[in-house]
C-alpha cells in the first residue's frame, strides 16, 4: 500500500521541517521569529539542488511547509509576504490552526495526469494489434511500427489494456486523487490537484501518497511546545498505533521517559479509553439493535464517521454517538489533573479535525502525530539507547490496543457484548478504506446488514496505517499484535474505569 515504511526524501524533508519548527518552539523568545528565515538555507543548504530543478524551487517548498507545519495558511505565490508573516499570532498555546487542514502546496504539485491511458514505447507493434480491434472509438493507430492512442478519442473504458499481450497499455492516474475515497481531488485551470473542502474528510490519504510530497496538513507542534514550556502541565495521551512506530530502539517501556524528556508531565495511554469507548457501544447495541435501530457503525475513526453521516443521512443515527477513546482519555486526564492540557499523540489527520470541534476543544489540546514527534525528538536530541526503560503494567485490556488495527474494534465490542449477553450471536461486517466503507454503508442501507455491527475504517489495515505513521502496514500490526500478548486484562469490561465512565460522558 503506497509508500508507507519506505524511507523516501520526503519523509526526510518533513522530519527535518518539523524537528526545526520543534526548535523554534523550544527556544522561543519574544520576537524571535525572524529566524524562520534560515531555516530553508539550513534545510536545503548549498546552490546546487538536490531533489528539485532547482534549489530556489526546493527553498520556496520549504517555506511553504515550514508554515502548515505552524499552523500558519499557505502564502499568496502572486504577492511578496515574509515567511513569518502571522507566526506571532500563532504562538499561543490557545491557537488552533486554520482550516483548510489539508493542503496542496501548487508549485509541488507535479500535474500528474488524470486518468489517462497511455501505451508505453516497450509496444512491440504486433501483426494481430488486438488492442486497435477492441477500441470502441478507434482511437487507435499504428505509426513506425507502434500503437499510439489519440486522446481527445478516448474514452479510457481500459478495453485494450485488457487485450494487450505485452502488459504495456498503462492506466495513468493522479496518486492522490486515487488514493481519496471522497473524490475529493480535481484539477485546477493549470492541471494541478485541487481538494474540494466540502468534499474531504482529512483522513490524509492524499497527502501519505503523492510522491512529489505537495500535499501536507497544518501541525500544532510549535503550540504544544509553548504549551510545554508554560506552568501548566501538559500530559501526552498516546493512541495504541504507536506500538513500533519509532524503530527497534524506542521500546514500549522507554516511551514514558521519552515523553519526559520532550516536556510532558506524564503519557496515558488512550487505549483505556478504547476500553471505555467498547463498553459504551456494546451496551447501546444490546439496547437498540434491532429494536431501535437496524445494524449500528462504530464511532472511533472520525472519517468515516463523517463520510457515512454525510453520504447516508437517513442512516446517521445509525453511527454509534458513543464518545471517541481519544476524547473520553483526554476527559479522563482531566478529570484526574484538573487545569492540565492534553495533547493526542497518534497516527490521524482526521483526529486534528476532531479535537478543533467546538463540543471537543475542552477535551483535546493539542493532537500531533507520531511523525511530528519524531521532529520533536530530533529537535532535543534524544538518544532512544540512553533512554530509562520504565515497566509500567498497562491499564488498559489486549482488545482496547487491538482498536488501532482494523477488526480489531469490532472484536473488542463483540466481546464486551457476549460478556453481557452470552446467548447472543452478533454478526460483523467491515471494511477499511473510505471507498469499501461507503459499499458497506450502501449494503447496510439496502437492509443487507440488518442486526450487523459495522466496524468503518478510513486507512488501510486501520489507524495503523494513517497519515501520521512512519512504519509499514504489516509491521506495525505485528508490534500493535505483541502489546496486545502482553496485556494483563483481555477484554475491555475487566477496566477499572468503567465505573466513572458516566461522569465522563456528562
Amino acid at each position: 500500500m503506497g509508500m508507507r515504511g519506505i524511507h523516501t526524501s520526503i519523509n526526510d524533508i518533513r522530519k527535518k521541517v518539523f524537528a526545526e519548527v520543534a526548535r523554534l518552539s523550544y527556544h522561543y523568545e519574544e520576537g524571535s521569529l525572524a529566524d524562520m528565515e534560515n531555516i530553508p538555507y539550513r534545510i536545503i543548504p548549498g546552490e546546487v539542488s538536490t531533489y528539485r530543478e532547482s534549489v530556489f524551487l526546493e527553498r520556496a517548498i520549504v517555506k511553504e511547509r515550514m508554515r502548515l507545519a505552524m499552523g500558519l495558511p499557505l502564502r499568496d505565490v502572486t504577492e511578496h509576504a515574509p515567511v513569518s508573516r502571522g507566526a506571532e499570532e500563532c504562538v499561543h498555546p490557545e491557537k488552533y490552526y486554520q482550516p483548510p487542514l489539508i493542503n496542496i502546496i501548487k508549485f509541488a504539485c507535479h500535474a500528474c495526469p488524470d486518468n489517462k491511458v497511455v501505451i508505453s514505447d516497450q509496444c512491440q507493434g504486433c501483426l494481430a494489434q488486438p488492442c486497435r480491434q477492441v477500441c470502441p472509438k478507434q482511437a487507435i493507430s499504428f505509426e513506425r511500427g507502434q500503437a499510439h492512442i489519440d486522446q481527445s478519442k478516448c474514452i479510457k473504458c481500459g478495453k485494450c489494456m485488457g487485450v494487450c499481450q505485452y502488459g504495456v497499455i498503462l492506466r495513468m492516474e493522479r496518486p492522490c486523487a486515487v488514493a481519496c475515497g471522497m473524490k475529493a481531488i480535481r484539477s485546477d485551470e493549470y492541471g494541478r490537484a485541487d481538494i474540494d473542502q466540502e468534499k474531504c474528510v482529512s483522513c490524509g490519504m492524499c497527502l501519505a501518497n503523492c510522491p512529489f510530497g505537495a500535499i501536507a496538513d497544518k501541525a500544532q507542534i510549535f503550540q504544544c511546545i509553548q504549551a510545554i514550556r508554560s506552568e501548566t502541565p501538559v500530559y501526552a495521551a498516546i493512541a495504541p498505533a504507536i506500538a513500533g512506530q519509532f524503530g527497534k530502539e524506542l521500546t514500549t517501556e522507554k516511551l514514558r521517559d521519552a515523553f519526559i524528556r520532550l516536556g510532558f508531565r506524564d503519557v496515558v495511554e488512550v487505549a483505556i479509553g478504547a476500553d471505555l469507548c467498547t463498553v459504551e457501544e456494546a451496551k447501546d447495541f444490546i439496547a437498540e439493535v434491532p429494536e431501535k435501530l437496524p445494524f449500528m457503525g462504530t464511532s472511533c475513526c472520525p472519517a468515516w464517521s463523517v463520510m457515512a453521516k454525510r453520504e447516508f443521512p437517513a442512516q446517521a443515527n445509525c453511527i454509534s454517538m458513543a464518545l471517541t477513546p481519544m476524547v473520553l482519555t483526554g476527559r479522563l486526564i482531566k478529570k484526574q489533573h484538573p487545569g492540565c492540557k492534553v495533547a493526542f499523540i497518534g497516527p490521524c489527520a482526521a483526529k486534528k479535525l476532531e479535537a478543533s470541534r467546538r463540543s471537543i476543544r475542552s477535551d483535546i489540546d493539542f493532537v500531533l502525530t507520531f511523525e511530528e514527534v519524531m521532529g520533536m525528538f530530533e529537535a532535543k536530541e534524544i538518544s532512544f539507547s540512553e533512554l530509562e526503560s520504565i515497566r509500567v503494567p498497562s491499564s488498559a485490556s489486549s482488545d482496547g490496543h487491538g482498536f488501532s488495527v482494523s477488526g480489531g474494534v469490532a472484536n473488542a465490542v463483540v466481546n464486551c457484548i457476549k460478556n453481557i449477553d452470552p446467548d447472543r450471536e452478533v454478526k460483523v461486517e467491515r471494511a477499511e478504506g473510505l471507498n469499501e466503507c461507503r459499499k458497506m454503508m450502501m449494503r447496510a442501507r439496502a437492509g443487507k446488514l440488518n442486526g450487523y455491527l459495522i466496524e468503518g475504517m478510513a486507512c488501510p489495515g486501520g489507524c495503523i496505517g494513517g497519515a501520521g505513521t512512519v512504519q509499514l502496514i504489516p509491521k506495525a500490526a505485528q508490534e500493535v499484535e505483541k502489546i496486545m500478548k502482553m496485556s494483563e486484562k483481555a477484554h475491555a469490561y475487566e477496566s477499572e474505569y468503567t465505573d466513572i465512565l458516566t461522569v465522563l460522558e456528562e
